[in-house]
């Protein structure tokens, strides 16, 4: 379904997709199945959006960005896509920005350009992200600071001390060189 009140130039959209009134998404934006794109989201041409993936309103993603399978993008998220702004004068090449499969991002946070954020990780509202998000990791402030980790599901891992934290499994995990990793 797209809007009638929609600007919609490609005809690389998924089927299932939601594409809500008042959006622009230019010719060369490519966005997978069963999306849900909310009012007045902004997409540019050199833009991959995978499957499953809500952007909420007042959302525009910029040339460089990918997004993969089950995101969740919040109202308001700013992306940004060049480190030097300067008005009519464009970089060669924009810094590739990637949100990996099933992160989360909260409302009105801004991700600067070159920016990974991981699988299944999670980014608070208002957080500004000027570093790369590790999988299941949880961030927030300004700038961004990695305060904890989540489960698939988006709940906490609980710490039970010390740089060991337990999953909904009851799997326990340590954090090494800012990463997760599975205790044996």
């Amino acid at each position: 379904m797209i809007h009638p009140n929609s600007d919609v130039q490609s005809p690389k959209i998924g089927a299932s997709t939601k594409i809500w009134q008042y959006c622009v998404v230019l010719e060369g934006a490519v966005i997978g199945e069963d999306c849900n794109i909310n009012a007045f989201v902004f997409i540019e041409n050199d833009v991959v959006i995978g499957n499953r993936v809500t952007i909420k309103s007042g959302v525009q993603i910029w040339d460089g960005i990918t997004i993969e399978d089950d995101v969740f993008i919040g109202p308001n998220v700013t992306f940004t896509n060049d480190k030097y702004p300067r008005s009519k004068q464009y970089p060669e090449a924009f810094d590739r920005t990637v949100i990996k499969r099933a992160a989360t991002i909260g409302a009105n946070a801004t991700i600067l350009p070159g920016i990974t954020i991981g699988e299944f990780s999670m980014v608070g509202a208002g957080s500004v992200v000027t570093r790369d998000v590790p999988p299941k990791g949880l961030v927030i402030g300004n700038p961004a600071r990695l305060v904890g980790w989540v489960n698939k599901d988006g709940t906490l891992k609980k710490k039970v001390k010390d740089n060991v934290w337990v999953d909904s499994d009851g799997k326990r995990w340590t954090e090494n060189d800012g990463k997760l990793v599975l205790l044996k």
